[in-house]
């Protein structure tokens, strides 16, 4: 009985065993632990399901496997395959193939997953592309995971290969080709050099080389996928704090005491400036509706509800956690649900539900004390704002008096395809009037 590599998302293309708790020969029952699996967003557990002897391990510890991939096979009773499922409950999980029944005929043996050359932890098992779960492009021209890996590797633009699978899909071969090719080498000197370029240039420096993980790689061949293929454009206001500010820390000061399991004192919540700029977009976008959307492809998709997610840094890259229905939650609530869901990103805990969708995101870089930046849009969001640190300012009062007051700068970067110049101007005048005016989020 085989056990497949499991989905553990919709965009979820692949995996990497990080750890094998059971050994070929070892007995294993439904509910053991067989091994660990780390994807470009999340580290899980994955249990068999089925009860017998583990008589292979096909993709060894440090390799790479596409979902449903054969990573294992255990010896048990019955023919069905055993599909190996995450241990914490994913949202509709995507169904494995029905086995094929049983004939009269001797059963064909699926072919072991082997690397190409030499064993390497940061090998990718090459298959077939045939279903795992292609990506469509601008175009409308649909690209398989590994040909977008590759082109992102490589610096390729996907909008200028030709596809020769089926439909005119674009290939792992077709970019290969492209890089092979002087117009190839071209495009990705000009994105970024290959490691024998780049290492080629420091011959007698000392340095250490690190190998890319699947997030480090996943990243970046979605921000180079991001700059390609969205048209950004960014507005940026300053936003003054004073009455928010005051709010806050009569809010704090007022918050009642947790009782059951809490430490002694310990506050039911604490609101931080950041969950006021969750509060406050999540309201704007209500205010401005037609920039609550993402990009489809050939079409726009507008939602009721304000989904915001916010940039969680964790070791190696970084996640990004969605607050649902953040309009309808109060400050308290989304504080301690943020709270939560940042501290299980930074274990790489997450569900995929928790961190996939959202219409729009944040990303603060405040309590690093940088002043001002743009972020790049996270496909297929239409907008994501960048927040900076809170300073003292001198402004103009309206006597014509100089005072000075509590302010931050954020950039509203926007997908120029879904939200124009007008739209964004009134989706960002919308926060700037909500955290001006903060009573406004408590109503």
């Amino acid at each position: 009985m085989d056990v497949l590599m499991p989905q553990l998302g919709e965009t979820v293309s692949e995996g990497k065993i990080t750890k094998w708790f059971k050994a070929a020969g070892d007995a294993v029952k439904p509910g053991d632990n067989l091994f660990e699996i780390e994807t470009d967003k999340v580290s899980m557990e994955v249990p068999a399901i089925s009860a017998g002897v583990l008589t292979e391990i096909r993709v060894p510890t440090g390799a790479v496997a596409p979902v449903g991939a054969v990573v294992a096979v255990i010896a048990g009773e019955g023919g069905a395959a055993v599909v190996a499922m995450p241990a914490a409950a994913v949202s509709q999980p995507a169904a494995p193939k029905a086995a094929a029944p049983a004939v009269a005929a001797a059963p064909v043996q699926q072919r072991a997953i082997q690397p190409s050359g030499p064993m390497d932890p940061f090998f990718e098992v090459r298959t077939p592309e045939r279903n795992y779960g292609p990506a469509k492009l601008a175009s409308g021209t649909f690209v398989t995971p590994l040909a977008r890996r590759l082109a992102g590797e490589g610096g390729i633009d996907l909008s200028r290969i030709s596809g020769s699978g089926p439909h005119g899909r674009i290939v792992a071969q077709d970019v290969e080709a492209a890089l092979a090719s002087g117009a190839g080498r071209a495009a990705a000197m000009a994105t970024g050099a290959s490691a024998v370029q780049v290492k080629a240039l420091y011959q007698g420096v000392d340095f250490e080389e690190v190998p890319l993980d699947n997030m480090r790689r996943t990243i970046a061949a979605r921000l180079i996928e991001a700059k390609q293929t969205i048209p950004h454009f960014y507005l940026t206001a300053d936003v003054e704090l004073d009455k928010l500010n005051a709010l806050r820390e009569e809010a704090n000061a007022g918050a009642p005491k947790k009782t059951a399991g809490a430490k002694d004192g310990e506050a039911a919540y604490k609101l931080s400036l950041n969950d006021f700029v969750i509060k406050a977009l999540a309201l704007a976008l209500q205010r401005v509706p037609a920039a609550n959307a993402v990009w489809a492809g050939d079409r726009i998709l507008r939602f009721k509800h304000s989904d915001v997610g916010v940039a969680v840094a964790i070791e190696g890259g970084l996640l990004t956690p969605v607050i649902r229905n953040a309009e309808q939650k109060s400050l308290s609530a989304i504080s301690n649900e943020m709270k939560d869901l940042a501290g299980r990103a930074r274990d790489k805990k997450l569900k995929p539900g928790e961190y996939q969708g959202g219409a729009s995101a944040i990303s603060n870089l405040g309590m690093y004390g940088v002043r001002e930046f743009s972020a790049i849009i996270n496909p297929p969001h239409a907008t994501i704002l960048a927040v900076g640190a809170s300073r003292r300012a001198p402004v103009e009062a309206e006597d014509g008096s100089v005072k000075f007051v509590s302010q931050m700068s954020v950039t509203l970067s926007c997908d120029h395809r879904v939200v124009d110049g007008a739209l964004g101007a009134e989706l960002l005048a919308a926060f700037r009037q909500m955290i001006e005016n903060p009573v406004r989020m408590l109503v």
